[in-house]
């Protein structure tokens, strides 16, 4: 229990610390943002700060810090305090600098912001390489809230049609929120989506402090919690990529491009982006307490989906009524991260295209072969559960090199600008190693884990060492060179 809430309570003094430290860092100022400079009514849209903080919230926080987080604290207790010190010291410091980058190159994606930084062939894999994970990140985020749907639905209602028919409303929906300007859908719904999911976090939190109190037990590692926790996957890399967006998600810097469209002030940065991500990492360490307090009380819970332990303990801890509104709030979760996934999917390609989306047929020109391709993933990833599973797993690996690209970025960025780069290189670096010696240890034969090269651990970390030394020195050397169209 002091684990938990005083991970909680780090997170909270972590923004007001080292969330101060990076802004005086950044140095923002009063110029003109996208907002008004390149004003289109479509995008670029000045909204109100509490709508932009709801939208960034929403956008970055799928069913990561849930589903994910429910299933990495089978790694132990070390969950409460890796997720604190993961969020504070990387995943907001990756959000907030690569989303102030963003916001001074006036609104620029991901790969734009990576074009002049890591060379052009770099940029060109990492373009295609974000395409493909936003494609994943759109089927994933239709398929998981539509199986909490399903769920929720009465036993008697026949589970295909239910599922599917979910399955087209909220495609419907991501590709209305994706055509239509900002502030129609996206900024008159989120109020309501932000609502439900605030509502379901503090129930779940309230109703965990209290039972915590009652039962200090339900939040250590018991007998048959150890019997059922991750043996033969090691801490390193294999929490890290279990547990990506609550500590960090490279899946954030895609989104942040859409609120650096709408600020209308430099000054809301650190509260819009870091500040976020500590919310986001509050929200993990809740999923996290209500995955070990459900796991001690029902064991058989672990070798489970974890959308079973999800459903388990919103019914256990907050009753039925309660435990519906909290499901939906994590369907809520899902649900708005994947239409904004679709979003800048078109917004990449406008920006690579340069084509203009103030017009309804441009948007539209891009949106269908997008459309397509995500319907062929829906139809894959159900052919069988196996599929839904691999298509997880490689989003999951997908996300965190994305993370690692985007802190390199940000750290050429910042040493181009004078500012001292450790603040980024040293997280990048970590996550660098991470995903190299994950992918070369990796092997269905360690629990299911998505094909690599299977190497012992051993190897795997002197050889993810090697080249994590190579790209901190590439990083470096090209922080060092003359700034080539970078934002200023």
């Amino acid at each position: 229990m002091l684990w938990f809430l005083g991970g909680i309570a780090a997170l909270i003094v972590g923004y007001f610390t080292y969330g101060r430290l990076i802004e005086r860092l950044l140095g923002p100022d009063g110029r003109r943002t996208p907002a008004y400079a390149q004003g289109d009514g479509v995008d670029y849209v000045p909204l109100p700060m509490w709508k932009n903080l709801l939208i960034q919230l929403l956008n970055i926080a799928g069913v990561g810090p849930v589903i994910g987080v429910i299933i990495g604290i089978k790694f132990g207790w070390v969950c409460f305090w890796i997720i604190p010190l993961g969020c504070i010291f990387g995943g907001a410091v990756h959000d907030c600098v690569s989303g102030f980058m963003s916001l001074r190159a006036g609104g620029a994606n991901l790969p734009a912001l990576t074009r002049g930084s890591l060379g052009r062939w770099y940029t060109q894999v990492y373009g295609l390489f974000v395409t493909v994970l936003l494609l994943l990140v759109v089927a994933v985020f239709i398929n998981v809230p539509a199986h909490l749907v399903q769920g929720l639905a009465p036993a008697a209602a026949p589970a295909v049609p239910v599922f599917w028919g979910a399955v087209v409303v909220i495609f419907l929906y991501y590709i209305a929120a994706t055509l239509f300007p900002v502030d129609r859908i996206i900024g008159r719904i989120y109020p309501i989506f932000g609502g439900l999911l605030l509502l379901g976090s503090l129930a779940m939190l309230g109703a965990l402090v209290w039972q915590g109190v009652a039962e200090p037990a339900l939040f250590t590692e018991s007998e048959a919690f150890r019997a059922g926790m991750f043996r033969d996957q090691p801490i390193i890399p294999c929490l890290f990529v279990t547990i990506a967006c609550g500590i960090i998600s490279g899946f954030h810097a895609t989104q942040s491009p859409i609120v650096a469209r709408t600020m209308t002030s430099e000054a809301q940065a650190r509260a819009t982006y870091y500040g976020m991500m500590i919310v986001e990492g509050v929200i993990a360490m809740v999923w996290a307490g209500a995955g070990m307090a459900i796991y001690n009380l029902f064991p058989e819970l672990m070798s489970r989906p974890a959308t079973d332990a999800l459903v388990r303990a919103t019914q256990h801890f907050l009753g039925t009524w309660m435990g519906k509104v909290t499901v939906v709030s994590v369907i809520v979760l899902a649900i708005t991260s994947g239409d904004t996934a679709l979003r800048s999917l078109r917004l990449t390609l406008a920006e690579a295209l340069r084509l203009p989306q103030r017009r309804l047929g441009a948007r539209l020109f891009l949106c269908l072969p997008l459309i397509a391709v995500v319907c062929v993933l829906l139809w894959w990833s159900n052919l069988s559960a196996e599929s839904f599973e691999w298509l997880w797993k490689y989003f999951a690996w997908g996300n965190q090199i994305l993370s690692a690209s985007t802190l390199m970025v940000c750290t050429v960025w910042l040493m181009r600008k004078g500012i001292a780069p450790w603040f980024t290189l040293a997280p990048g670096m970590f996550m660098t190693f991470v995903v190299t010696s994950f992918i070369l240890w990796s092997d269905p034969s360690h629990a299911g884990c998505p094909y690599g090269l299977n190497l012992p651990i051993r190897e795997a970390y002197a050889i993810a060492g090697v080249f994590t030394f190579l790209c901190a020195a590439m990083v470096i050397r090209l922080g060092g060179e003359r700034p080539r169209d970078v934002a200023s």
